[in-house]
């Protein structure tokens, strides 16, 4: 039995979800607007094993709900993989991009230690 090839890229991961709908006929149901809200939803799925912690009980999960987190996370990046593609969003592009933003936001020498929000430090 042929064991799928583990994604190792988003470009990889796109191209795998792109496959799986269209196997599925399920292009049709893939709008921005149904992604963003199922991506909301499931990012909800992941608050949920955390309603309630302490922050020192939410570094410190049991094995199983650890490993229900990741299954939870997974879903989280599958469903953002997707908009962004039917979006034609390049994530990696647009992360690097945010990532020198927030560098010039949150500037070492006053953030260092902070966590108030740019406009305010």
């Amino acid at each position: 039995m042929n064991q799928p090839r583990q994604p190792d890229t988003l470009d990889v991961l796109r191209d795998a979800l792109r496959g799986f709908a269209a196997e599925r006929d399920w292009e049709q149901f893939h709008t921005p607007k149904n992604l963003a809200m199922a991506l909301s939803g499931e990012a909800g799925e992941v608050i949920e094993h955390f309603q309630w912690l302490t922050a020192e009980q939410s570094a410190d999960l049991a094995p199983e709900v650890r490993d229900a987190v990741a299954l939870e996370l997974a879903d989280v990046l599958l469903y953002l993989v997707r908009l962004a593609d039917v979006l034609d969003v390049d994530l990696v592009a647009a992360a690097q991009r945010k990532l020198l933003i927030n560098a010039e936001r949150y500037p070492v020498d006053r953030a260092r230690g902070r966590s108030d929000k740019y406009d305010r430090l």
